[in-house]
């Protein structure tokens, strides 16, 4: 019998003896001994059994190996499985980086396909304001930093022969000092739901128009007159940003809004009604039989506003209501109301 050096045994991992025996070692015993250190090893099954004295029967079967050999065969059955594992681990990798890049890329898809009628509409509104805005200057403000009544819309001027050309849906045109992206034509037409996804140049995009309920006069002659604007996830156009009017201290910088119409007035609006409400509030009545039903009507907005502004509405008061989504519960809205203070 042939003692294995320790160099020999770590040549010999335990993790490999079954197939050792299945190739080299396959006889009508298949029961192979090593001595190592002393001891009578017996490697069975990938099992290892150490004796303390040699049995007869096992020595005669004994197959010896030198040192060599024992490394060439650990190595020859070692490096197919080994290939054989990083295969199947490449396969994987591969078909998780296929899934991965696929997932990827239908990401991709479905970001720019949600985000470029936003940018689209955004740049129709864009060329729009170079073509017809004759003149605009800076808010002019007091000392206090709130605007002054009549001096920021003065310098303001719309071209509407232009607009009508485009649109003759066209009955007015909406600004805002602040947020001052809120600059934009308004339209009115037969239904409430042609402009909810039309550009003012009929194009269909999801930013739609800003729009007069078709119920509400046209010249803004009526007690209240009612617009829509569509609050996006994307960019802030459109009445986006007309939910900053729900803080007090930004409806005390900025308290007015402006509205230029064809027969070259200019209407200005002081807020003092702004916060959210249910789609089928009484907000939204439109229709007053007397004087008492509006007032009425007046002190409901009061009282659903976020805050108490210290300005006079009456029964010969005209008021805007400007509505748009919260794009929090479909049933909300956010609704911004002014008061007509000045028209010239």
């Amino acid at each position: 019998m042939k003692e294995i050096s320790d160099s020999c045994t770590l040549c010999f991992p335990f993790d490999i003896i079954d197939e050792l025996e299945q190739e080299y070692l396959a006889d009508e015993y298949s029961t192979p001994v090593s001595k190592w250190k002393g001891f009578y090893i017996h490697f069975q099954h990938s099992c290892v059994y150490r004796y303390q004295n040699e049995v007869e029967f096992i020595e005669k079967i004994f197959i010896v190996w030198n040192c060599k050999e024992i490394k060439c065969m650990s190595k020859r059955n070692r490096k197919p499985n080994r290939k054989k594992k990083n295969k199947a681990g490449n396969i994987i990798s591969k078909i998780i980086l296929i899934i991965a890049l696929c997932v990827f890329v239908f990401s991709g898809y479905q970001l720019i396909k949600n985000i470029l009628p936003y940018y689209q509409g955004g740049k129709d509104y864009d060329e729009i304001k170079k073509l017809v805005i004759e003149n605009e200057t800076p808010t002019e403000q007091d000392t206090s930093g709130e605007e002054q009544v009549g001096e920021a819309a003065s310098g303001f001027k719309v071209d509407f022969a232009t607009l009508l050309e485009m649109n003759p849906d066209t009955v007015a045109w909406i600004r805002f000092d602040e947020p001052s992206i809120i600059s934009y034509p308004v339209v009115k037409s037969q239904d409430n739901n042609e402009y909810l996804t039309k550009t003012f140049t009929a194009n269909d995009n999801k930013l739609g128009a800003i729009f007069v309920d078709k119920d509400c006069a046209s010249d803004f002659s009526g007690r209240n007159t009612l617009i829509y604007g569509h609050h996006l996830n994307y960019g802030g156009e459109m009445f986006s940003r007309l939910n900053e009017y729900a803080d007090e201290s930004f409806c005390k910088a900025h308290p007015y809004f402006y509205i230029y119409t064809p027969d070259g007035k200019t209407r200005t609006y002081q807020v003092f009604s702004a916060g959210v409400v249910k789609d089928t509030a009484d907000n939204y009545i439109l229709s007053y039989a007397t004087d008492e039903d509006f007032m009425k009507y007046i002190e409901l907005c009061r009282s659903t506003s976020n805050y108490a502004v210290d300005v006079e509405v009456n029964v010969q008061s005209k008021i805007v209501s400007l509505s748009t989504c919260t794009n929090v519960n479909e049933d909300e809205r956010f609704l911004l109301q002014g008061v007509l203070i000045e028209e010239k």
